[in-house]
């Protein structure tokens, strides 16, 4: 296998856009910076792109050693600060019960007006993932060829955006889907070893331009049509989660190879 880092994408907020990355620092949580924070509604639950699309639109940028969250939201000044933290609470993250804090200033605010509902922005508790699997997944790949089988299962004249899939590392030099074979191995990425432990099932997050958040690709029934019969740990699989266990520095163009 002669596998290259192709591209790698995080977001501070969850939900947000997700932007390239040129070089990453993987710990047992995955990137600090990747999804610490979240947003919750009115009634305590967290929202992503699957319920609020238009939020794609809204670019973060945050600094670990500063502290500060900046916001760039469409038809609003940028939105920057220092960020601090109110007490505890208790929010609803999927099917699971998370702790986290508020984050104090003036993020809430402008997010909320701008999805025209309610918003808080939350922080992690430091040492938590905030990706969807938590601990159990802070590590997503999927592979440049299986976006181009999935093209070619739609006939699509051009790519499909890997930002869609809103994956943490894609990999060039492998075979559509090869990625599911790797579940249980060590694989070395750059300086880091993880292991997969699962098959990433997709959801309608996947249908969205990843810049607008406008549904206009019905990547899930492209996925249907070849790969819900397959035997995988999630339905519609596209691409693979896991875990550190060695920490390191990944960076684009790195070798990805199998121990």
């Amino acid at each position: 296998m002669n596998a290259r880092v192709a591209s790698m994408l995080t977001t501070p907020v969850k939900g947000l856009r997700v932007v390239e990355r040129s070089e990453i620092e993987l710990g047992p949580a995955g990137v600090q910076e990747n999804r610490r924070f979240f947003l919750i509604d009115g009634e305590g639950r967290m929202l992503n792109g699957k319920q609020l699309g238009s939020l794609q639109a809204v670019v973060a940028d945050y600094s670990t050693s500063e502290r500060t969250l900046a916001l760039s939201i469409p038809g609003q000044p940028e939105v920057r600060g220092v960020v601090e933290t109110g007490a505890a609470v208790n929010v609803r993250f999927f099917s699971s019960e998370v702790e986290g804090r508020e984050a104090l200033g003036p993020w809430s605010e402008a997010l909320s007006v701008f999805a025209g509902q309610p918003l808080r922005l939350i922080e992690n508790d430091p040492g938590q993932s905030g990706v969807d699997r938590r601990e159990g997944g802070p590590v997503s790949i999927v592979s440049t060829a299986s976006l181009e089988r999935l093209a070619e299962q739609g006939d699509l004249e051009a790519p499909i955006d890997a930002r869609r899939f809103r994956m943490l590392i894609e990999v060039d030099g492998t075979e559509a889907h090869a990625e599911d074979g790797w579940l249980g191995r060590r694989v070395r990425i750059g300086e880091a070893v993880v292991q997969p432990r699962g098959h990433v099932g997709r959801c309608a997050t996947t249908q969205r331009d990843p810049e607008t958040g406008v549904t206009d690709l019905l990547t899930l029934k492209l996925l249907a049509e070849y790969r819900r019969d397959l035997d995988t740990t999630e339905p519609l699989a596209c691409g693979i989660y896991g875990v550190v266990l060695e920490p390191g520095t990944v960076r684009v163009g790195d070798a990805v190879e199998l121990i």
